[in-house]
């Protein structure tokens, strides 16, 4: 009985095993629900915190919840670190995120997309992170679409996808 292998399944799972044994810093993506409870919160922060402790980029979307979380633990490990890329431009973020917003070194702003929906915002912009990153932490729930269907492109991609579920 022979046994075939699927090379580019292997070649996937090569190129995975590489990136989380890679030693030197990595672009990671975190992006996640705006509706989150706070113990996760604390526990996201901290999550982005040591990433960006240990030398690694750290890349998110401006809004409350998840993002609002991995901004403030990366902002306090290292500011240089961060990038936040908004879906549309600074002056529609909701009022809590603007102050954070203006603090961040690395932010890039989408004005051009301020006539669409914010869902269809979010969506281009959660595709530009990926192309952006190494490595894509979320954090959603089995409902969340635009999230969902984002880790589904970045594993296309052939991205390291790590997804948490919050219900």
């Amino acid at each position: 009985m022979t046994q075939s292998i699927n090379l580019p399944k292997l070649d996937d799972f090569l190129q995975e095993l590489a990136t989380i044994q890679q030693q030197s810093s990595k672009r990671v993506a975190i992006l996640g629900s705006r509706h989150v409870p706070l113990t996760h919160q604390h526990l996201i922060e901290l999550l982005s915190y040591a990433l960006a402790l240990a030398g690694n980029r750290i890349i998110t979307s401006g809004a409350t919840g998840t993002n609002f979380a991995v901004i403030r633990g990366a902002m306090r490990a290292d500011p240089n670190l961060l990038t936040v890329i908004l879906p549309q431009s600074l002056s529609r973020q909701p009022a809590e995120s603007r102050d954070q917003l203006e603090n961040v070194i690395h932010l890039i702003e989408h004005s051009e997309s301020d006539q669409l929906s914010l869902a269809e915002a979010s969506a281009s912009c959660n595709q530009e992170i990926i192309t952006k990153c190494q490595q894509l932490i979320c954090f959603a729930y089995h409902d969340s679409q635009t999230l969902l269907q984002t880790c589904n492109d970045a594993e296309e991609q052939r991205k390291v996808v790590t997804l948490f579920y919050f219900d």
